[in-house]
């Protein structure tokens, strides 16, 4: 800092503000009612706007927050003190409907002034520029004081950022650092005083509540939890514009703010908005909608936002922490991560929009991000670096999925994707079908919607492997899924049903994993599932046929059952009767019942506990059901666009109970967490698709055409049982193979006869999956029989020869006479 210090002088004013290091951090609210950036990649700087104010900036990457918030103070010194988000009334609204440009114009609460703020970046730069107009009673006017008060939280927190006040160009402003980032705030009017303190004793909010007078001009507040403030001389300048720029280093900072000062707000301005009208929402999924298009629109925008520009493809969940105000500096990552899931359904949304070139990027970013052993870390930093470690199958199998679809477009361009599904393919050999995680990422076992995921990833991969001459490779997918789907229904529901009266048989939320199975919770009795998100003295073990989600519903989405499915109809029963919410804005479903992520019962934020509360975007998944049911959907396209907020934005979860007002919580209205949540604007706009098409847009033709066929007309069926030493087999019905799999090449010997006679077989190598040996049985075979084998690894891969050391006994079980086929019913 000294080294440049050269370059401005700074103000010592007052001398250091006292109260270091100030209050713990905290960052604010996750109710945004905007999320904005320039469209141009060169501008790598984001913000928020919420309750009418300037919350966080992201700078240079979308996963790196700068500030808590910004937001003015008025007073005329004598008889009021006004703070924006608490003392005002305000409107919002888009500057231009095809641009993300934010005005808000907010009165105080006695109507005497009103202020009208424009919310951009400068199109071409790291600087957030606010653009402020105050008009009111001319009395009141010229006794009237505005203040900026700014609360850096650099590097992604606020314990340890420092400030001073400076001279720049020969004008004051204010200068804030932590480590190698800087800050820049000022006025292109100059502020005329500035203050620089520790939050809760020398911040200017106290200056000011205290006696409505500036009285601290405090030079320097270093290593501690600061606000910075500075005076904007009203009495001249009933127009300003503020200017936060940003920086590697304080002369970087500097020089931005000044240079984009010099240049007029009204041609910044205009340049921001020809850059949006470049982006071309899809105007033709307008006549889907209910609200002529404008949710359409922002949530377009907002998906290509989440985008970060320096790494190009990454989309990151959201910019928003939930429950915010709640969390201090030791939540790192909020929701400005990737998820692989979350992303593939933007990029999904996206290629529904048509952009199959913004589709691709993220799926190169994927491809250069997958880890060697073909997965991806539950979530990760936009530069790769993982943040939680889990293993969620349907994150692997998503891109697999997103990666056929743009070959199916032909939208692949030169990117060579086969090494890519094939790797993340062997991943989920690896592991299927058992998930450490599912997609609400809490339990371990046999998911549905993780498992359709995976089944539909691995016809996919199997699709493209036969396109590139790797046959063999095909065939070994496609059994593979093939064995998942014939016993997709066994792992994974109930026939003895405690939740609705008179119906025992549905899908279940998830079916934990048995003894000897991968991620086995010993802790756990037998058949129960913990949630670890209940509440002091709640109950926390649940038998597995007590829990049920929505997830189920992908098996339809996808192709791999169909929507007349009499299990799947049952199950919507019990979900309907468990899950589902009615507001005055429209239905909304809860994750599944017992869930304890959300806002608490007493309106508190999620603090480790909490109670779940109902989110729009599965209101989105049951549109999608009921779409391919032949229903009309325009009932969940209404209830998205009503529970979005006044700037559009997308809750992850709503206040499902009766309102309390007291914690500014209401019937259908927002909760506590993250909004917006992009894969809930991502949901949206693949509903409007799908309604335009009249058909499920996320539909994979090449499943559905091999499991979603009419009853008694598939002209095939698994005929193999996967054995693998992370997830050993019992037995086997007669007639069937054993599929012995494993990584590396082997040699199976084995026995039907207790040794007296013995057979070897060589393994064979489909590539990274692994290699594989089948040992028929025979339908006729005598029972009891068992199969005997131990296994053999020659030498290879860097690796020494070596034998199993033990005999592993699979018994050969009678096949039970065939039923009498299930007659589908028709939807309900």
């Amino acid at each position: 800092m000294n080294a440049l210090s050269a370059a401005y002088r700074w103000l010592d004013d007052d001398g250091p503000a006292f109260g270091s290091p100030g209050l713990e951090p905290r960052w604010t609210s996750s109710k945004k009612d905007a999320v904005s950036t320039a469209y141009a990649a060169s501008s790598r700087v984001w913000f928020t706007v919420s309750h009418g104010t300037l919350n966080e900036i992201y700078y240079p990457t979308i996963d790196r927050p700068q500030t808590r918030d910004m937001e003015l103070l008025f007073t005329d010194g004598e008889t009021f003190f006004h703070e924006e988000k608490r003392d005002f009334e305000y409107d919002f609204s888009y500057i231009d409907e095809d641009a993300l440009a934010v005005r808000v114009v907010a009165s105080d609460l006695g109507g005497r002034y009103t202020v009208t703020k424009e919310f951009i970046t400068d199109p071409h730069h790291p600087v957030v520029l606010m653009n402020v107009k105050i008009s009111g009673d001319e009395s009141v006017l010229s006794r009237l004081k505005c203040y900026a008060l700014l609360a850096p939280h650099l590097n992604g927190g606020g314990a340890d950022n420092s400030a001073r006040s400076i001279e720049i160009a020969g004008q004051r402003a204010i200068l804030c650092w932590k480590d190698a980032t800087a800050l820049a705030m000022g006025v292109d009017c100059g502020f005329t005083r500035s203050s620089c303190g520790y939050v809760g004793s020398s911040d200017g909010y106290q200056d000011l509540s205290g006696n409505m007078k500036m009285e601290w001009n405090f030079g320097q507040a270093l290593n501690g939890n600061i606000a910075v403030m500075g005076e904007i001389d009203i009495a001249k300048h009933r127009e300003f514009t503020l200017a936060l720029a940003l920086g590697d280093g304080p002369h970087a900072a500097l020089a931005g703010m000044m240079q984009t000062l010099s240049t007029p707000y009204a041609l910044h301005v205009k340049r921001f908005i020809e850059q949006w009208h470049r982006a071309e929402s899809p105007t033709k999924l307008a006549s889907a909608s209910t609200d002529k298009g404008r949710l359409m629109r922002i949530s377009h925008h907002i998906i290509l936002t989440h985008e970060d520009k320096t790494y190009s493809g990454a989309f990151i969940a959201s910019a928003s922490i939930p429950w915010g105000a709640s969390k201090g500096d030791d939540d790192l990552g909020g929701y400005h991560l990737v998820w692989t899931r979350d992303m593939v359904q933007s990029a999904t949304a996206i290629l529904a929009c048509g952009r199959t070139d913004t589709a691709r990027r993220a799926l190169v970013y994927l491809a250069c991000t997958q880890r060697p052993d073909g997965g991806f870390a539950q979530n990760f930093w936009i530069d790769g670096t993982a943040y939680w470690t889990g293993i969620q199958l349907d994150e692997v199998a998503f891109p697999i999925i997103l990666a056929w679809r743009l070959w199916k477009l032909d939208g692949l361009g030169n990117f060579d994707v086969f090494p890519f599904v094939e790797r993340a393919a062997a991943f989920l050999v690896k592991y299927a079908p058992v998930t450490q995680q599912e997609r609400w990422e809490e339990n371990a076992g046999y998911s549905p919607s993780t498992l359709a995921a995976v089944i539909s990833a691995l016809v996919c991969a199997a699709d493209i492997a036969c396109d590139h001459k790797a046959q063999e490779l095909s065939n070994f997918l496609l059994s593979y899924a093939d064995w998942l789907e014939a016993h997709l229904d066994e792992w994974t529901t109930t026939d003895d049903g405690v939740l609705l009266p008179g119906v025992k048989r549905h899908y279940m939320r998830i079916r934990p994993p048995a003894v000897g199975e991968p991620f086995h919770n010993p802790q756990a009795a037998p058949g129960t599932i913990h949630i670890a998100n209940r509440g002091p003295g709640e109950k926390y073990d649940y038998d597995a046929r007590e829990v049920i989600d929505g997830g189920f519903l992908e098996l339809v989405r996808y192709g791999i059952r169909r929507a007349d499915d009499p299990l799947v109809i049952d199950s919507l029963k019990v979900v309907d009767s468990c899950l589902k919410i009615e507001t005055p804005y429209g239905d909304a479903w809860r994750r599944y019942n017992h869930d304890g992520y959300g806002q608490k019962k007493d309106g508190g934020p999620f603090e480790h506990w909490g109670q779940g509360r109902a989110w729009p975007l599965l209101g989105g998944e049951r549109a999608h059901y009921d779409l391919a049911a032949g229903k009309d959907v325009k009932s969940y396209i209404t209830a998205f666009e009503q529970f979005s907020s006044i700037g559009g934005m997308l809750p992850e979860q709503i206040w499902d109970h009766d309102d309390m007002p007291s914690e500014g919580l209401y019937l259908g209205r927002s909760a506590g967490s993250a909004q917006p949540l992009v894969w809930a604007h991502a949901e949206y706009i693949k509903l409007l698709r799908s309604t335009s098409d009249g058909k499920v847009f996320d539909r994979i033709s090449v499943v559905a055409d091999r499991y979603a066929v009419e009853p008694g007309t598939r002209t095939f069926t698994s005929g193999i049982e996967v054995f693998q030493m992370a997830r050993p087999i019992s037995s086997v019905p007669a007639g069937q193979s054993l599929r012995i799999v494993d990584p590396d090449r082997f040699r199976v010997i084995y026995t039907l006869d207790d040794w007296a006679t013995t057979w070897s077989l060589e393994s064979r190598t489909v590539g990274y999956p692994g290699s594989f040996v089948d040992i028929p049985t025979l339908k006729g075979a005598a029972f009891p029989a068992t199969l005997t084998f131990t296994l053999y690894w020659p030498a290879g891969n860097n690796k020494a020869e070596r034998w199993l050391g033990r005999n592993i006994e699979v018994a050969v079980n009678p096949v039970p006479p065939p039923t009498a086929p299930v007659e589908a019913k028709p939807a309900v």
